[in-house]
């Protein structure tokens, strides 16, 4: 787990209230809370395909070679996946699940600003049934081109198979892309094909391949996907107001986001999308429905009393910070 970049970063954390436990929403099934007090840095997350509602998620450094299947109608972790035959992960942030049916783990974080001269990239059949057990992964070793990244984001084109990371810089950010397959022997090299204007923490493809969506800290993205290159659409998807946002992804039918952050018993908070964010084939399927996604207006209306609360919570700590300013100049004066 690292710092926030910004001031403001810091301001949020001592803003918000402390997050409790509580129970999964009947209204906004599509959201819910991970109640496995073992997950304490939830940093990435991606849509089971084998089991649905289902997302699997895992901790940031420091907690092993560990992957945890999270039911989102409990909250509950189902199976907690150890992997063997790989070396010690060193700072895993992200995951997801392949058009071949593999669980992919991004150990690709450099918390010495990409210094490392090589990251790495965990794989392992999605099991078909879930419970805990350790599997054999296959490790292949990843260089960018240019030299070290440090990157919090890593995708797998749903319909490519292709692996794809964008870098976590707001100066000179970039999405990289790997070789057409894998290989666990020798260095796959990630070669940079377009420039990101933000700093990434996570992302993920829409299960039509038609939309990949980027996250930070404050800002999210989409891009039409085409041709194997991303376009930024004007339209921002909903981000909410988290602790340390760390991870997205799409729902399975692709009509919303789900987005996670670090800490204890974290929400993974849905937000509908609607317009040009929604993914091709869920528009097609939405208008062929005649309607949106269902649920949605339960989870927008959850998510907006959170926002309210957190900035009430932030208006009262600036209030806070500029009492203390005056106390302070007042007792030197």
């Amino acid at each position: 787990m690292r710092p926030l970049p910004s001031l403001i970063g810091a301001a949020v954390l001592l803003a918000l209230p402390a997050a409790a436990p509580a129970t999964a929403d009947d209204s906004s099934p599509s959201s819910f809370q991970i109640k496995d007090p073992r997950i304490a840095e939830s940093s990435g997350l991606a849509a089971s395909r084998a089991h649905p509602g289902v997302y699997w998620t895992h901790n940031d450094s420091s907690d092993g070679p560990y992957v945890y299947a999270v039911d989102s109608r409990t909250g509950k972790t189902v199976a907690r996946i150890a992997m063997r035959g790989i070396g010690k992960p060193r700072d895993v942030e992200a995951v997801s699940v392949g058009p071949d049916g593999n669980v992919y783990v991004g150990d690709i974080g450099d918390n010495l600003g990409g210094q490392w001269p090589h990251v790495w990239i965990y794989r392992f059949p999605e099991p078909r049934k879930l419970r805990d057990m350790t599997v054999k992964a296959t490790q292949f070793t990843v260089q960018y081109q240019g030299g070290p990244r440090n990157a919090e984001a890593m995708m797998v084109h749903p319909k490519t198979g292709k692996v794809y990371i964008a870098s976590k810089s707001d100066e000179n950010g970039g999405l990289y892309e790997g070789p057409d397959t894998l290989s666990p022997s020798g260095v796959n090299v990630f070669r940079r094909i377009a420039p990101i204007d933000m700093e990434v923490t996570d992302g993920a493809f829409a299960p039509d391949g038609s939309r990949l969506v980027l996250r930070g800290y404050f800002t999210a993205a989409e891009y039409r996907w085409r041709g194997g290159k991303p376009k930024e659409l004007e339209e921002e998807p909903g981000l909410p107001l988290q602790r340390q946002g760390e991870s997205v992804t799409f729902s399975p039918d692709g009509g919303t986001l789900m987005y996670g952050t670090e800490g204890r018993y974290s929400r993974v908070s849905a937000e509908a999308l609607d317009g040009e964010l929604l993914p091709d084939a869920t528009a097609k399927e939405q208008k062929r429905n005649g309607g949106g996604t269902a649920g949605s207006h339960a989870e927008r209306s959850e998510d907006d009393k959170d926002r309210t609360l957190m900035k009430v919570a932030l208006t009262f700590g600036g209030a806070l910070v500029l009492l203390l300013g005056a106390r302070r100049l007042f007792r030197r004066r």
